[in-house]
Protein backbone atom coordinates (compact mmCIF):
# COMPACT_ATOMS: atom_id res chain seq x y z
CA UNK A 1 0.00 0.00 0.00
CA UNK A 2 1.21 3.58 -0.97
CA UNK A 3 2.81 5.35 2.48
CA UNK A 4 0.66 8.72 2.03
CA UNK A 5 2.53 12.36 3.37
CA UNK A 6 1.34 14.02 5.80
CA UNK A 7 -0.73 15.90 3.14
CA UNK A 8 -4.22 19.10 3.64
CA UNK A 9 -6.91 18.94 0.85
CA UNK A 10 -9.71 21.09 0.30
CA UNK A 11 -12.73 20.35 -1.60
CA UNK A 12 -14.92 23.48 -2.50
CA UNK A 13 -18.45 23.56 -3.60
CA UNK A 14 -20.57 26.58 -4.71
CA UNK A 15 -23.30 26.87 -2.73
CA UNK A 16 -26.64 26.30 -5.40
CA UNK A 17 -24.36 27.16 -8.10
CA UNK A 18 -26.80 27.47 -11.11
CA UNK A 19 -29.30 29.98 -8.50
CA UNK A 20 -26.45 31.31 -6.90
CA UNK A 21 -25.08 32.71 -10.13
CA UNK A 22 -29.15 33.76 -11.07
CA UNK A 23 -28.60 35.89 -8.03
CA UNK A 24 -25.71 37.27 -8.89
CA UNK A 25 -26.93 38.80 -11.94
CA UNK A 26 -29.86 40.19 -10.48
CA UNK A 27 -28.05 41.87 -7.25
CA UNK A 28 -29.96 39.42 -4.79
CA UNK A 29 -28.47 37.08 -2.08
CA UNK A 30 -29.29 33.50 -2.49
CA UNK A 31 -29.25 33.26 0.84
CA UNK A 32 -32.06 35.08 1.71
CA UNK A 33 -33.98 34.90 -1.88
CA UNK A 34 -36.13 32.32 -3.28
CA UNK A 35 -35.18 31.44 -6.61
CA UNK A 36 -34.97 28.53 -8.83
CA UNK A 37 -33.49 27.66 -12.43
CA UNK A 38 -36.03 25.80 -14.43
CA UNK A 39 -37.04 25.97 -17.71
CA UNK A 40 -41.05 26.49 -17.52
CA UNK A 41 -41.96 26.05 -20.87
CA UNK A 42 -40.90 22.83 -20.98
CA UNK A 43 -43.80 21.96 -18.64
CA UNK A 44 -44.92 22.13 -14.88
CA UNK A 45 -43.02 18.52 -14.37
CA UNK A 46 -39.51 20.17 -15.41
CA UNK A 47 -36.73 19.64 -13.08
CA UNK A 48 -35.58 22.54 -11.22
CA UNK A 49 -31.64 22.29 -12.10
CA UNK A 50 -31.10 24.21 -9.14
CA UNK A 51 -32.39 26.05 -5.68
CA UNK A 52 -31.52 28.78 -3.65
CA UNK A 53 -30.52 27.80 0.24
CA UNK A 54 -33.29 30.24 0.73
CA UNK A 55 -35.81 27.87 -0.49
CA UNK A 56 -34.37 25.00 0.82
CA UNK A 57 -35.08 26.21 4.30
CA UNK A 58 -38.94 25.47 3.00
CA UNK A 59 -37.85 21.88 2.65
CA UNK A 60 -37.36 22.11 -1.29
CA UNK A 61 -34.98 20.01 -2.67
CA UNK A 62 -32.81 19.81 -5.85
CA UNK A 63 -33.85 18.33 -8.80
CA UNK A 64 -37.30 18.66 -7.40
CA UNK A 65 -40.11 19.07 -10.01
CA UNK A 66 -41.53 22.63 -10.40
CA UNK A 67 -45.34 21.64 -9.13
CA UNK A 68 -43.56 19.74 -6.13
CA UNK A 69 -42.66 23.24 -4.61
CA UNK A 70 -45.42 23.90 -1.79
CA UNK A 71 -48.16 26.43 -2.58
CA UNK A 72 -47.69 29.38 -0.98
CA UNK A 73 -43.97 30.40 -1.54
CA UNK A 74 -43.43 33.36 -3.60
CA UNK A 75 -40.27 32.66 -5.81
CA UNK A 76 -38.36 33.63 -8.52
CA UNK A 77 -38.09 31.24 -11.59
CA UNK A 78 -35.11 31.69 -13.84
CA UNK A 79 -34.44 30.08 -16.90
CA UNK A 80 -31.08 27.84 -17.52
CA UNK A 81 -28.34 29.61 -18.89
CA UNK A 82 -25.61 27.06 -19.35
CA UNK A 83 -23.01 29.70 -21.04
CA UNK A 84 -23.35 31.59 -18.36
CA UNK A 85 -22.51 29.15 -15.47
CA UNK A 86 -19.28 27.99 -17.92
CA UNK A 87 -18.03 31.51 -17.93
CA UNK A 88 -18.67 32.33 -13.93
CA UNK A 89 -17.11 28.27 -13.60
CA UNK A 90 -14.08 29.90 -15.31
CA UNK A 91 -14.10 33.15 -13.13
CA UNK A 92 -13.56 30.88 -9.69
CA UNK A 93 -10.70 28.45 -11.53
CA UNK A 94 -8.91 31.38 -12.26
CA UNK A 95 -8.97 33.11 -8.67
CA UNK A 96 -7.64 29.47 -7.62
CA UNK A 97 -4.73 29.94 -9.94
CA UNK A 98 -4.13 32.95 -8.73
CA UNK A 99 -2.69 30.88 -5.61
CA UNK A 100 -2.14 27.83 -6.64
CA UNK A 101 -0.61 25.36 -9.59
CA UNK A 102 -3.15 23.66 -12.26
CA UNK A 103 -1.05 20.88 -11.34
CA UNK A 104 -2.70 20.99 -7.62
CA UNK A 105 -5.97 21.74 -8.78
CA UNK A 106 -8.85 18.74 -10.01
CA UNK A 107 -11.47 20.01 -11.36
CA UNK A 108 -14.32 17.47 -10.42
CA UNK A 109 -17.25 19.04 -11.37
CA UNK A 110 -18.57 22.72 -13.07
CA UNK A 111 -19.17 24.00 -9.20
CA UNK A 112 -16.79 21.29 -6.86
CA UNK A 113 -12.77 21.32 -7.30
CA UNK A 114 -10.14 19.76 -5.86
CA UNK A 115 -7.23 21.25 -4.21
CA UNK A 116 -3.87 19.57 -2.81
CA UNK A 117 -3.20 22.50 0.06
CA UNK A 118 -0.01 21.18 1.40
CA UNK A 119 2.29 23.07 -0.06
CA UNK A 120 1.04 26.53 0.12
CA UNK A 121 -0.08 26.94 3.66
CA UNK A 122 3.81 27.03 4.34
CA UNK A 123 4.00 30.11 1.03
CA UNK A 124 1.07 31.88 2.10
CA UNK A 125 2.39 31.68 5.60
CA UNK A 126 -1.66 30.72 6.56
CA UNK A 127 -3.39 28.10 8.77
CA UNK A 128 -5.41 25.78 6.80
CA UNK A 129 -8.85 26.82 7.72
CA UNK A 130 -7.19 30.53 6.92
CA UNK A 131 -6.57 29.44 3.56
CA UNK A 132 -9.67 28.14 2.48
CA UNK A 133 -11.32 30.84 3.70
CA UNK A 134 -9.37 33.28 1.95
CA UNK A 135 -10.10 31.55 -1.27
CA UNK A 136 -13.99 31.15 -0.51
CA UNK A 137 -13.96 35.13 0.60
CA UNK A 138 -12.61 36.27 -2.92
CA UNK A 139 -15.09 33.65 -4.62
CA UNK A 140 -17.68 35.54 -2.48
CA UNK A 141 -16.24 39.16 -2.97
CA UNK A 142 -15.36 38.83 -6.50
CA UNK A 143 -18.31 37.03 -7.85
CA UNK A 144 -20.72 37.17 -5.02
CA UNK A 145 -20.97 33.28 -5.14
CA UNK A 146 -21.65 31.39 -1.35
CA UNK A 147 -19.22 28.63 -1.16
CA UNK A 148 -19.16 25.26 1.13
CA UNK A 149 -15.52 23.50 1.51
CA UNK A 150 -14.23 20.00 2.93
CA UNK A 151 -10.54 19.90 4.62
CA UNK A 152 -9.10 16.53 5.20
CA UNK A 153 -5.73 14.55 5.23
CA UNK A 154 -6.57 12.42 2.36
CA UNK A 155 -9.25 13.72 -0.86
CA UNK A 156 -11.89 11.36 -0.12
CA UNK A 157 -11.74 12.70 3.70
CA UNK A 158 -11.69 16.34 2.52
CA UNK A 159 -14.74 15.02 0.31
CA UNK A 160 -16.67 13.98 2.77
CA UNK A 161 -16.04 16.83 5.29
CA UNK A 162 -17.57 19.09 2.64
CA UNK A 163 -20.31 16.27 1.42
CA UNK A 164 -21.39 15.84 5.54
CA UNK A 165 -20.18 17.78 7.90
CA UNK A 166 -19.00 21.31 6.22
CA UNK A 167 -22.44 22.29 4.39
CA UNK A 168 -24.31 22.15 8.66
CA UNK A 169 -21.65 24.16 10.14
CA UNK A 170 -22.40 28.08 10.54
CA UNK A 171 -19.17 29.05 8.40
CA UNK A 172 -19.83 25.71 6.26
CA UNK A 173 -16.26 24.53 6.46
CA UNK A 174 -15.63 21.24 7.49
CA UNK A 175 -12.69 18.92 8.89
CA UNK A 176 -11.88 15.27 9.00
CA UNK A 177 -8.97 13.29 9.66
CA UNK A 178 -8.99 9.27 10.24
CA UNK A 179 -9.42 9.42 13.87
CA UNK A 180 -12.20 12.14 13.66
CA UNK A 181 -13.91 10.54 10.83
CA UNK A 182 -14.34 7.23 12.91
CA UNK A 183 -15.34 9.03 16.19
CA UNK A 184 -18.00 11.05 14.32
CA UNK A 185 -19.00 9.53 11.35
CA UNK A 186 -18.73 5.74 11.85
CA UNK A 187 -22.64 5.68 12.96
CA UNK A 188 -23.86 8.61 10.36
CA UNK A 189 -26.56 7.19 8.16
CA UNK A 190 -27.63 6.71 5.46
CA UNK A 191 -24.54 5.15 3.60
CA UNK A 192 -25.57 6.82 0.42
CA UNK A 193 -24.64 9.96 1.92
CA UNK A 194 -21.38 9.04 1.65
CA UNK A 195 -19.38 9.50 -1.77
CA UNK A 196 -19.49 6.99 -3.77
CA UNK A 197 -22.12 4.80 -2.06
CA UNK A 198 -25.16 4.75 -4.01
CA UNK A 199 -28.49 3.74 -4.11
CA UNK A 200 -27.35 0.03 -5.24
CA UNK A 201 -24.93 -0.51 -3.28
CA UNK A 202 -26.52 0.71 0.31
CA UNK A 203 -29.24 -2.08 -0.90
CA UNK A 204 -26.58 -4.63 -1.49
CA UNK A 205 -24.79 -4.02 2.06
CA UNK A 206 -28.05 -3.85 3.41
CA UNK A 207 -28.22 -7.75 3.15
CA UNK A 208 -25.71 -8.20 5.39
CA UNK A 209 -27.08 -5.84 7.99
CA UNK A 210 -24.69 -3.45 7.03
CA UNK A 211 -25.83 0.43 7.88
CA UNK A 212 -22.90 1.97 8.47
CA UNK A 213 -18.96 2.54 7.92
CA UNK A 214 -18.37 1.14 11.26
CA UNK A 215 -19.94 -2.20 10.53
CA UNK A 216 -18.51 -2.29 6.63
CA UNK A 217 -14.72 -1.64 8.33
CA UNK A 218 -15.45 -4.42 10.77
CA UNK A 219 -17.75 -7.24 8.61
CA UNK A 220 -15.45 -9.73 7.08
CA UNK A 221 -13.35 -8.72 4.07
CA UNK A 222 -14.08 -12.36 2.12
CA UNK A 223 -17.51 -11.22 1.68
CA UNK A 224 -17.52 -8.03 0.15
CA UNK A 225 -14.70 -9.26 -1.83
CA UNK A 226 -17.08 -12.03 -3.42
CA UNK A 227 -19.98 -9.19 -3.32
CA UNK A 228 -18.42 -6.68 -4.64
CA UNK A 229 -15.03 -7.90 -6.69
CA UNK A 230 -11.81 -5.52 -6.67
CA UNK A 231 -14.44 -2.35 -5.27
CA UNK A 232 -14.31 -4.21 -2.49
CA UNK A 233 -10.80 -3.12 -1.73
CA UNK A 234 -12.20 1.15 -2.34
CA UNK A 235 -15.16 0.31 0.16
CA UNK A 236 -12.96 -0.90 3.12
CA UNK A 237 -10.32 1.72 2.73
CA UNK A 238 -13.14 4.59 2.65
CA UNK A 239 -14.91 2.69 5.50
CA UNK A 240 -11.83 3.27 7.50
CA UNK A 241 -10.99 6.79 6.08
CA UNK A 242 -8.33 5.86 3.71
CA UNK A 243 -7.56 7.11 0.66
CA UNK A 244 -4.28 6.08 -1.33
CA UNK A 245 -5.11 8.48 -4.29
CA UNK A 246 -2.65 11.66 -4.48
CA UNK A 247 -3.54 14.34 -6.73
CA UNK A 248 -0.62 13.32 -8.92
CA UNK A 249 -2.34 10.02 -9.47
CA UNK A 250 -5.26 12.12 -11.03
CA UNK A 251 -2.80 14.41 -13.27
CA UNK A 252 -1.26 11.01 -14.74
CA UNK A 253 -4.29 8.52 -14.90
CA UNK A 254 -4.56 7.53 -18.91
CA UNK A 255 -7.75 4.90 -19.02
CA UNK A 256 -6.86 1.88 -21.02
CA UNK A 257 -9.87 1.91 -22.71
CA UNK A 258 -12.38 4.68 -24.04
CA UNK A 259 -15.68 5.24 -24.09
CA UNK A 260 -18.35 8.11 -24.88
CA UNK A 261 -21.74 7.84 -23.64
CA UNK A 262 -24.91 10.33 -23.89
CA UNK A 263 -28.33 10.25 -21.73
CA UNK A 264 -31.12 12.70 -21.41
CA UNK A 265 -33.97 13.34 -19.33
CA UNK A 266 -36.85 13.37 -21.26
CA UNK A 267 -39.18 16.28 -20.52
CA UNK A 268 -41.83 13.85 -19.85
CA UNK A 269 -42.97 10.16 -18.82
CA UNK A 270 -42.07 9.12 -22.86
CA UNK A 271 -44.30 5.70 -24.27
CA UNK A 272 -41.99 2.50 -25.61
CA UNK A 273 -41.93 4.09 -28.86
CA UNK A 274 -41.91 7.82 -28.28
CA UNK A 275 -38.73 6.77 -26.68
CA UNK A 276 -36.95 4.82 -29.05
CA UNK A 277 -37.55 7.75 -31.60
CA UNK A 278 -35.08 9.73 -29.08
CA UNK A 279 -32.68 7.07 -29.03
CA UNK A 280 -32.72 7.31 -32.50
CA UNK A 281 -31.81 11.12 -32.84
CA UNK A 282 -29.20 10.34 -30.51
CA UNK A 283 -27.22 7.78 -31.39
CA UNK A 284 -27.38 9.45 -34.92
CA UNK A 285 -25.97 12.79 -33.15
CA UNK A 286 -23.39 10.56 -31.10
CA UNK A 287 -21.85 9.00 -34.81
CA UNK A 288 -21.49 12.45 -35.58
CA UNK A 289 -19.84 12.87 -32.72
CA UNK A 290 -17.56 10.06 -33.57
CA UNK A 291 -16.86 10.73 -37.05
CA UNK A 292 -15.96 14.23 -35.82
CA UNK A 293 -13.16 12.93 -33.21
CA UNK A 294 -11.85 10.59 -35.88
CA UNK A 295 -13.02 7.64 -33.50
CA UNK A 296 -15.22 4.18 -34.00
CA UNK A 297 -16.71 2.01 -32.07
CA UNK A 298 -17.50 -1.88 -31.50
CA UNK A 299 -19.77 -2.63 -28.28
CA UNK A 300 -22.67 -0.45 -27.64
CA UNK A 301 -24.90 -0.18 -24.49
CA UNK A 302 -28.39 1.42 -24.51
CA UNK A 303 -30.32 1.72 -21.38
CA UNK A 304 -33.29 3.53 -19.55
CA UNK A 305 -34.87 4.06 -16.64
CA UNK A 306 -38.33 4.41 -15.85
CA UNK A 307 -40.89 7.31 -15.22
CA UNK A 308 -42.95 5.27 -12.02
CA UNK A 309 -40.12 4.25 -9.91
CA UNK A 310 -37.07 5.57 -9.05
CA UNK A 311 -33.99 3.55 -9.68
CA UNK A 312 -35.56 1.11 -12.04
CA UNK A 313 -33.39 0.77 -15.51
CA UNK A 314 -33.44 -1.84 -18.17
CA UNK A 315 -30.18 -1.95 -20.26
CA UNK A 316 -28.43 -4.34 -22.57
CA UNK A 317 -25.11 -4.36 -24.26
CA UNK A 318 -24.45 -5.86 -27.80
CA UNK A 319 -21.46 -6.68 -30.29
CA UNK A 320 -21.58 -4.95 -33.15
CA UNK A 321 -20.45 -6.59 -36.48
CA UNK A 322 -18.18 -3.87 -37.47
CA UNK A 323 -15.78 -1.28 -35.70
CA UNK A 324 -17.30 1.88 -37.21
CA UNK A 325 -18.78 5.02 -36.81
CA UNK A 326 -21.26 4.78 -39.26
CA UNK A 327 -24.97 5.31 -38.31
CA UNK A 328 -26.78 2.29 -40.83
CA UNK A 329 -24.64 -0.21 -38.81
CA UNK A 330 -24.64 1.18 -34.90
CA UNK A 331 -28.38 2.24 -34.96
CA UNK A 332 -29.55 -1.24 -36.35
CA UNK A 333 -27.62 -2.72 -33.22
CA UNK A 334 -29.22 -0.01 -30.79
CA UNK A 335 -32.60 -0.51 -32.20
CA UNK A 336 -32.06 -4.72 -31.40
CA UNK A 337 -30.98 -4.17 -27.68
CA UNK A 338 -33.93 -1.44 -27.40
CA UNK A 339 -36.51 -4.02 -28.34
CA UNK A 340 -35.30 -6.78 -26.45
CA UNK A 341 -34.54 -4.95 -22.88
CA UNK A 342 -37.23 -2.68 -22.67
CA UNK A 343 -40.43 -2.92 -21.05
CA UNK A 344 -43.45 -1.89 -23.61
CA UNK A 345 -45.50 -1.41 -21.05
CA UNK A 346 -43.95 1.12 -18.87
CA UNK A 347 -43.16 4.69 -19.63
CA UNK A 348 -39.75 5.74 -20.01
CA UNK A 349 -37.54 9.30 -18.56
CA UNK A 350 -34.69 8.91 -19.62
CA UNK A 351 -32.90 7.26 -22.07
CA UNK A 352 -29.02 6.99 -22.67
CA UNK A 353 -26.67 4.60 -24.57
CA UNK A 354 -22.44 4.11 -24.34
CA UNK A 355 -20.08 3.37 -27.44
CA UNK A 356 -17.40 1.23 -26.21
CA UNK A 357 -14.36 -0.14 -27.02
CA UNK A 358 -13.66 3.12 -28.48
CA UNK A 359 -10.45 2.94 -30.94
CA UNK A 360 -8.73 5.28 -33.93
CA UNK A 361 -11.22 5.59 -37.35
CA UNK A 362 -8.29 4.27 -38.43
CA UNK A 363 -8.94 1.21 -37.12
CA UNK A 364 -12.43 0.29 -38.40
CA UNK A 365 -12.90 -3.19 -39.36
CA UNK A 366 -16.11 -4.40 -41.30
CA UNK A 367 -17.55 -7.97 -41.65
CA UNK A 368 -16.88 -10.12 -45.13
CA UNK A 369 -20.81 -9.40 -46.04
CA UNK A 370 -20.63 -5.66 -45.62
CA UNK A 371 -21.26 -3.53 -48.53
CA UNK A 372 -18.24 -0.89 -48.99
CA UNK A 373 -19.21 1.15 -51.82
CA UNK A 374 -22.42 2.29 -49.37
CA UNK A 375 -19.91 2.58 -46.68
CA UNK A 376 -18.13 4.88 -48.79
CA UNK A 377 -21.37 6.60 -50.07
CA UNK A 378 -22.38 7.19 -46.49
CA UNK A 379 -19.24 8.03 -45.42
CA UNK A 380 -18.92 10.78 -47.99
CA UNK A 381 -22.94 12.01 -47.04
CA UNK A 382 -21.73 11.93 -43.35
CA UNK A 383 -18.70 14.32 -44.33
CA UNK A 384 -21.30 16.84 -46.34
CA UNK A 385 -23.62 17.37 -43.35
CA UNK A 386 -20.87 17.80 -40.68
CA UNK A 387 -19.23 20.67 -43.45
CA UNK A 388 -23.08 22.28 -43.82
CA UNK A 389 -23.82 21.93 -39.82
CA UNK A 390 -20.34 23.51 -38.81
CA UNK A 391 -20.65 26.37 -41.36
CA UNK A 392 -24.34 27.30 -40.87
CA UNK A 393 -25.43 25.64 -37.46
CA UNK A 394 -26.16 22.20 -36.26
CA UNK A 395 -30.09 22.53 -36.96
CA UNK A 396 -29.16 23.59 -40.99
CA UNK A 397 -29.64 20.24 -41.58
CA UNK A 398 -31.78 18.00 -39.76
CA UNK A 399 -33.34 14.58 -40.59
CA UNK A 400 -37.46 13.56 -41.02
CA UNK A 401 -36.63 12.02 -37.57
CA UNK A 402 -36.19 15.09 -35.68
CA UNK A 403 -39.54 16.38 -37.05
CA UNK A 404 -41.47 14.09 -35.08
CA UNK A 405 -43.81 15.68 -31.99
CA UNK A 406 -41.90 13.97 -29.33
CA UNK A 407 -38.07 14.61 -30.87
CA UNK A 408 -35.85 16.31 -29.07
CA UNK A 409 -32.48 16.66 -30.87
CA UNK A 410 -33.49 20.00 -32.47
CA UNK A 411 -33.50 21.66 -28.80
CA UNK A 412 -30.95 19.78 -27.57
CA UNK A 413 -28.86 21.10 -30.63
CA UNK A 414 -29.36 25.10 -29.15
CA UNK A 415 -28.40 23.74 -25.46
CA UNK A 416 -25.50 22.77 -23.07
CA UNK A 417 -25.97 19.69 -21.59
CA UNK A 418 -29.18 19.38 -22.11
CA UNK A 419 -30.06 22.84 -21.10
CA UNK A 420 -30.46 26.58 -22.58
CA UNK A 421 -27.50 28.21 -23.24
CA UNK A 422 -28.74 31.20 -22.65
CA UNK A 423 -27.66 32.83 -25.58
CA UNK A 424 -29.94 33.53 -28.58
Amino acid sequence: MKILEDRVYFVIDMKSFFASVECAERGLDPMTTNLVVADEERSKGTICLAVTPAMKKFGVKNRCRLFEIPKGIDYIIAKPRMKKYIDYSANIYAIYLKYIDKNDIHTYSIDECIIDATDYLKLYNLKTKEFVQKLMGEILETLHIPSSAGIGTNMYLAKIALDITGKKTPDRIGWLNEEKYRQTLWKHTPLRDFWQISYGTEERLAKYGIYDMERLAHFDENILYKEFGVNAELLIDHAWGRETCLMSDIKSYKSKSKSISSSQILPKNYTFNEAKIVLKEMIQNGCYDLTNQNYATSFIEVFVAYGDKRGDISKGIEHLNANTNLYSIIVKSAEKIYNEVVKASRLVRKVGYVFMDITSSECEQYDFFTDLNKVKKEKNMVKTVLDVKDKYGKNSLIKGLDLDEKATQRERNTSIGGHKSGED
